[in-house]
């Protein structure tokens, strides 16, 4: 895990290296110091010596000013490393992200995934930077100022035997109470962020039933985070109290025994006991320093371990040894196809495929909810891999293409149309990012988009809002419709997108389609007869099986089910014309 990490400190390893080396210097000037004003009240300020008392502040005065200098050098290159490493480890972590199938994004959750790029980055950001500063300095500034302390007087310094192992054992019970709660609060995160998220894509229907006031879910969940991290908090806060009972208690016996050393043995100097006391403050908060980034460090070991899953995973779909890079033909065959997104052949959503569709054939297919009609286009682009059997397009299995090349031929329509934030241009760029302004109004012009958007007070330049919420669901679709025909795609897949527009203007787009794109396939998915009707072939999907294939009229006159919808809709319609 540590070795995939540090992997993505890259051209930061400079100020990786620097920082511990400006430390250094910071902590042997720390060290140092008291020493010299040891020697300042010893040899100065007690014989009154001005010239003894100058050149020891002198002296102090250059230590204090080093100390600041490495100082802050070693705080300039730790922060400089830690964000670097942030942004090579976010960048890392969406470029893997990006190369996810569908399903490897499903077993993690978008929130989860939101929450990694995010909180738990910055979790292992501070701990990065907390290790190449605070644990090269509080480690170094224990043994060091231990050492100076015996080396002033031993006796003196067996307190230190004492005091220092308690508080050690007080940090390590500490640590081991608190890192489950922490634990606890990273696994919660995930599941904030998906309730926000949920919330915010939700917000008009929340509005429209006015159940602001009622959307408890996320103050639940907050709650959870809210108790977790305040026990976690409890715990972490005995930190202080410790360290202070323990600097008490040092200061207590270093001035009672001190003194006897001073006034009764006479092997002890005041200068010396001083410095003493300026040792044991520094050992006692390069203790608690060393707690606070052990902390951190068990909250950063849970996010570490999150993004090294998510660096770790590897997606289900990939190319093979010499992958195929030009599609011939439209043209699509599913033999024997099976297809579970638990890849569980017990647990199956498309059953027994077998379809042969000819390049520039026009399909319609139809069924009812939950018959698996998105699943069966999603096979072609190979948005997910069939379980069992084989999808063929133009002529090959779609496993031996190069995925960037299959998709590039592939037009798709989703359900749930997504426009970006920009502008209209730019969103229907997506399909072509060198497609011409001509080339971008004509194929709104197709897609029955180009009216509205003439109708915008800076057309073309127009901005979207995130999500396209500042359009309609029909223009949404419309723009999407557009975006794909961009790609002038050898296989044109609409699924139910059409479904907020009139009937009117979804006749008007299959005729620009009919006209413009003759030779590309078109799989058209809908929940309208009247969407499909003249389509060279309709199937009929039902639970995941083919249920029928055929003409408007042969299914008319062979399928129950195609005539059972067509029979609902003409009542329908026949009802609303009375």
């Amino acid at each position: 895990m540590l070795k995939k990490l540090l992997t993505n400190v890259g051209e930061y390893k400079k100020q990786s290296l620097q920082t511990p080396l400006f430390t250094m210097g910071e902590v042997l000037m720390d060290v140092i110091m008291p020493l010299i004003m040891a020697g300042l009240i010893d040899h100065g300020i007690e014989k009154s010596d001005s010239n003894t008392i100058l050149r020891y502040g002198g002296l102090l005065f250059l230590c204090a000013l080093f100390a600041l200098a490495t100082g802050t050098l070693g705080g300039r290159t730790a922060a400089i490393a830690s964000a670097g490493f942030a942004k090579n480890l976010r960048h890392n972590l969406f470029e893997r992200i990006q190369s996810f199938s569908f399903s490897n994004i499903d077993r993690f959750s978008s929130s989860s995934l939101i929450t990694r790029l995010t909180t738990d980055v910055t979790n292992v950001q501070n701990a990065y930077q907390m290790v190449i500063r605070i644990l090269v300095r509080s480690p170094l500034i224990l043994i060091f100022s231990l050492a100076m302390t015996f080396h002033i007087n031993r006796e003196l310094s067996m307190i230190y035997l004492v005091i220092v192992p308690i508080m050690v054992i007080g940090l390590g019970l500490i640590i081991r109470f608190a890192h489950p709660l922490f634990e606890k609060v990273f696994r919660t995160y995930d599941r904030l962020n998906s309730v926000v998220h949920e919330n915010l894509q939700g917000i008009r229907v929340v509005k429209s039933y006015v159940r602001e006031e009622y959307e408890e879910k996320f103050s639940q969940v907050s709650k959870k985070v809210f108790d977790n991290f305040t026990k976690a908090q409890r715990i972490v806060a005995f930190n202080m109290p410790l360290l202070q009972v323990a600097v008490y208690a040092c200061m207590l016996l270093l001035s009672w025994l001190g003194a006897e050393l001073i006034v009764d043995k006479g092997d002890l100097t005041t200068g010396e006991l001083v410095s003493m006391f300026n040792y044991t403050m520094q050992i006692l908060m390069s203790l608690m320093m060393m707690s606070m980034t052990f902390v951190q460090l068990m909250i950063a070991r849970t996010s570490a371990e999150r993004i090294t899953e998510v660096l770790s995973e590897e997606s289900d779909l990939k190319n093979g040894d010499a992958p195929l890079t030009e599609v011939p033909d439209g043209s699509v065959e599913f033999q024997d196809v099976c297809f579970s997104y638990k890849d569980d052949m017990d647990k199956l959503v498309l059953e027994n495929i077998d379809l042969t569709i000819a390049s520039g054939e026009v399909i319609g297919i139809v069924g009812g909810t939950g018959s698996s009609k998105s699943s069966l286009v999603q096979l072609i682009p190979r948005l997910y891999d069939v379980t069992h059997g084989k999808v063929k397009v133009g002529g090959h299995d779609v496993r031996d293409y190069d995925l960037e090349a299959l998709r590039d031929q592939v037009g798709m329509v989703l359900q749930n149309n997504v426009l970006f934030s920009g502008t209209i241009t730019e969103n229907l760029r997506w399909g072509n990012v060198h497609a011409t302004e001509e080339e971008v109004r004509h194929a709104a012009m197709i897609a029955q988009a180009d009216p509205f958007i003439q109708e915008f007070p800076n057309n073309y330049d127009t901005m979207i809002s995130e999500g396209g919420n500042n359009v309609s669901g029909g223009q949404k679709q419309r723009l999407t419709i557009a975006r794909a025909l961009l790609k002038k795609p050898k296989i044109l897949i609409l699924d139910d997108s059409t479904s907020a527009v009139d009937t009117k203007t979804d006749r008007a787009i299959r005729e620009g389609l009919a006209k413009e794109i003759p030779g590309t396939t078109t799989f058209i998915i809908s929940q309208r007869i009247s969407s499909i009707q003249d389509t060279d072939r309709i199937i009929v999907l039902d639970d995941g099986k083919i249920n029928g294939v055929g003409t408007h009229e042969e299914l008319l006159a062979t399928n129950v089910i195609y005539q059972e919808v067509f029979s609902s809709q003409q009542k329908g319609f026949g009802e609303h014309d009375e």
